[in-house]
């Protein structure tokens, strides 16, 4: 399998699923977009894979990147028809890539919460084998509040109706955190936008009590994982690059 990675701050790497990819013998390339790096020829790539960061969808004029960043997510899933998995902001830029609306969160999530399947959810190839209700990681303050055409709900919180969709029957965006690492907390905090969001949320010594709270469900975090790993294996195996 050919991946491609779009990044938009170094911390906020595939986590656990660089341990899958690895092990599967996935040909990786990472392209760090908010250091200047530039995105090749979508054409070798069988999935794309597209990670969380700081930014805002909208906040193009600062980020004059994410014009050419959404226009090759549209690319990728609706002309060539390619799996893609979106983590956070990567969830949010599939749906405004293909129409749909971001907005600022009117609760922002932060901290270890549930998710729950909706009836798409629970008839989703991505979505099988995963618990219901899901303890996922959030750590958002925007969120989607239209869906593009095409696509169909399949988790949601008491907080926010958008945690997860599917775009056509290859496509997916998942608003949670399910990539996580021991490190993920202690690496995430180091971003000020991320560790005043935690404060905010949580109080005073917010990252140490985060941490323990992901080191102790990091097993079954890890598990939940490697299932939607598996899931998404078989959604790209249908639709892999022939090879010449």
């Amino acid at each position: 399998m050919r991946i491609l990675v779009l990044q938009h701050a170094s911390v906020e790497h595939p986590g656990v699923f660089r341990e899958f990819f690895k092990a599967d013998g996935a040909t990786l390339q990472t392209v760090e977009l908010d250091e200047g790096q530039t995105i090749p020829d979508l054409e070798p790539f069988d999935l794309m894979v597209v990670m969380g960061g700081p930014q805002d969808v909208w906040q193009e004029d600062a980020h004059p990147w994410l014009r050419p960043e959404k226009e090759a997510i549209r690319k990728f899933v609706a002309d060539m028809q390619r799996p893609y998995l979106g983590i956070c902001l990567g969830h949010q830029l599939l749906a405004s890539a293909l129409g749909g609306t971001v907005a600022p969160a009117t609760t922002p999530e932060v901290g270890i919460l549930s998710i729950a399947k909706t009836p798409d959810g629970h008839s989703d190839p991505l979505m099988q084998g995963v618990p219901d209700p899901m303890p996922v990681l959030q750590w958002h303050g925007a969120e989607v509040t239209a869906l593009p055409s095409q696509a169909h709900v399949l988790a949601s919180s008491d907080a926010c109706q958008v945690q997860a969709f599917r775009f056509q029957e290859h496509a997916y965006g998942l608003q949670f955190h399910i990539e996580i690492t021991q490190d993920t907390v202690g690496d995430w905090a180091d971003i000020p936008a991320y560790a005043a969001s935690l404060d905010a949320a949580m109080g005073p010594g917010a990252v140490d009590r985060l941490a323990g709270e992901v080191r102790t469900q990091l097993p079954a975090f890890n598990r939940d994982a490697r299932t939607l790993y598996e899931n998404l294996k078989a959604v790209t195996a249908r639709r892999s690059v022939p090879t010449s």
